[in-house]
């Protein structure tokens, strides 16, 4: 059976007719826990659990697995047999064969539900791997749950916001998304814990700002705009805010230098007469090619030269924190006295 797409797969569960081999996968966590929830669920039914849901995980032996995939439900139509984050390291040919043989013969009263929720498996790089997932695809139904897009994620959260009796715009939904990141599970704990602030009616702007958690992209992405603004204070606070949430100065420095670079490549393809969005076509800004718009905006006023001698501090600063002779929040701090100079416009290249 081909891959299915998740609207395919969710009329296959709606539609009740379940029987096989199920697959799920994919980028999307939440929504790969929450589907293997539902149809664990529907196929094993609500009697006699302890018989007709078995629950497996990581490096289950094949045999245990075939035993279970053939035994017969307990006065019920079918049963349910799921594999949780299911593994392959250590299992020998033998063992693998068996393995794969067990998924090949699951009986006609068998569910068979494997998920991958805390694991994704290489299934087009790695032998083994692409082996067992020729035969999920000969043998049953696969189906991945990538990434949503910003504008999907807004919408899920505007719809998830009236569950709670809340009203979240567009733009409340889009500065949420914008702090948390692309994690579903992850924006969802965050809503509710601004939807039970607000109890009911309208989320302000004000109440994500102040109860949200942010990811280290946006809170970086903040030094940045007090580094190119010249807010000299703002910058070392938030320095020293994420240095004292444990955040490695090696990931800061990479998303800083990553910022930087969304700048250059933007100036240099309006220079070139191309669009904002010419960089995508050439680096990867898969779903995020807010960050070249927000840095048309964010380079104004900081010519090339500037964006060059950045770039270059930032390089020395990657080499110096890597080279570790020098405590790692000193490095940092100089790197930000000095982009806060060519900022400033005080040295041109």
């Amino acid at each position: 059976m081909p891959e299915l797409s998740e609207s395919q797969f969710r009329k296959t569960i709606e539609g009740g007719s379940l029987s096989g081999l199920y697959v799920l996968y994919g980028e999307e966590k939440y929504l790969v826990s929450q589907w293997a929830d539902r149809l664990s669920q529907k196929a094993a039914g609500k009697s006699f659990l302890d018989f007709n849901l078995q629950v497996f995980a990581g490096d289950v032996p094949a045999e245990s697995l075939a035993d279970a995939m053939q035994a017969l439900p307990f006065m019920a139509e079918r049963k349910c047999v799921r594999v949780r984050d299911l593994t392959l390291d250590g299992r020998s040919p033998s063992e693998l064969k068996k393995l794969t043989q067990a998924f090949e013969e699951v009986s006609d009263s068998t569910v068979c539900v494997c998920s991958f929720v805390s694991t994704s498996p290489p299934f087009r790089s790695d032998k083994k791997w692409k082996a067992l997932y020729d035969c999920f695809l000969q043998h049953g139904a696969c189906v991945s749950f990538p990434r949503r897009k910003p504008q999907e994620l807004e919408r899920l959260l505007i719809q998830r916001a009236a569950k709670y009796d809340c009203i979240l715009d567009r733009s409340a939904a889009a500065r949420i998304v914008s702090y948390v990141g692309e994690d579903l599970s992850s924006l969802f704990n965050e809503l509710e814990k601004v939807c039970a602030f607000t109890g009911s009616g309208p989320v302000a702007l004000s109440a994500i700002d102040a109860l949200v958690t942010r990811n280290l992209e946006a809170r970086v992405y903040d030094l940045s705009r007090h580094l190119l603004a010249g807010r000299y204070a703002k910058a070392y606070e938030t320095l020293d805010l994420l240095l004292s949430q444990n955040e490695e100065p090696v990931g800061i420095l990479a998303v800083l230098s990553g910022t930087y670079l969304d700048l250059y490549r933007v100036r240099c393809a309006l220079q070139s007469g191309e669009g904002v969005l010419e960089p995508a076509n050439h680096f990867d800004y898969k779903r995020k090619e807010f960050r070249l718009k927000n840095a048309e905006r964010d380079m104004r006023g900081l010519s090339t030269g500037q964006l060059r001698e950045s770039l270059q501090v930032l390089l020395q600063t990657d080499l110096a924190l890597k080279g570790a002779r020098t405590a790692a929040r000193i490095v940092l701090e100089e790197a930000i006295a000095k982009l806060l100079v060519i900022a400033s416009g005080e040295v041109h290249a």
